[in-house]
């Protein structure tokens, strides 16, 4: 387990999870603060993919179903041990829903709340007309990067560390530009979602979301671009929400 998830504080007395899945490029070090902060009631796991941090010497992963594979592999019994929610930012959002999607029509498991961040829903015309990002040279991708901001000005740089830093992130949005998903007919979860972005971030269709579930739905627009949940009031926003939230669902789960 400790390959693919990391658990940064161990709670084995909590009585939810959080598994918590990275943005293009990212590892799982970000939710490390997210593991001392959050209520104790609440364990998170982050997500690690291969190509970084600890996996640095494992080959990227070339589509979605790779990385949902592996990362049910090790989930499944943790998931059935107790309640677990998901987070996901940008990327990470993706990977969440193919996640859900898959433990609820595979194994009839679903998260007792979803936070979804930064992105259009997969299935969305606003994602299926979306720039291709993989594609574009370095230099194209470069100033890309540097646009959307988030990445530390230090590593775009110094050319060596970019070389170390592109390549993980040019193989998740490889992964993002060819991920398919078909518009929900019907709502396949009933847990709430709530979606966040940034309110300077280029537009994305959170709306769309609304077609996976029959719960509760909210969006919430808070200052900043497109990693806007890096600012530290952002960031205690967003935990404030899913600790209440998740609070009162394990309430509604007893």
């Amino acid at each position: 387990m400790d390959k693919v998830i990391t658990c940064f504080t161990k709670r084995p007395d909590a009585s939810v999870r959080l598994i918590c899945f990275p943005w293009a490029g990212g590892g799982s070090i970000h939710y490390a603060r997210w593991a001392k902060t959050l209520s104790s009631s609440i364990e998170v796991y982050s997500i690690r993919l291969p190509g970084r941090e600890g996996r640095t010497k494992e080959p990227f992963f070339l589509n979605m179903q790779e990385i949902i594979d592996e990362v049910i592999g090790v989930l499944l019994p943790h998931i059935r041990e107790k309640p677990f929610a998901l987070f996901g930012h940008s990327f990470g959002a993706m990977t969440c829903f193919a996640f859900a999607e898959h433990v609820k029509k595979v194994y009839n498991l679903e998260p007792i709340h979803m936070f979804l961040s930064g992105a259009s829903a997969p299935y969305s015309e606003a994602r299926l007309q979306a720039p291709r990002r993989s594609n574009l040279s370095d230099q194209e991708f470069l100033v890309w990067v540097t646009s959307i901001g988030g990445t530390p000005p230090e590593i775009l740089a110094n050319a060596e560390l970019a070389k170390l830093f592109l390549p993980a992130l040019k193989a998740d949005l490889c992964v993002v530009d060819n991920y398919r998903c078909s518009r929900p007919s019907t709502p396949f979860l009933s847990c709430p979602v709530s979606c966040f972005d940034g309110k300077e971030d280029a537009p994305h269709d959170l709306q769309a979301w609304k077609d996976m579930t029959s719960g509760d739905f909210t969006v919430q627009m808070l200052p900043g671009s497109h990693f806007y949940l890096k600012e530290a009031a952002n960031e205690k926003y967003l935990l404030d929400h899913i600790t209440k939230h998740l609070e009162n669902a394990e309430m509604d789960y007893l």
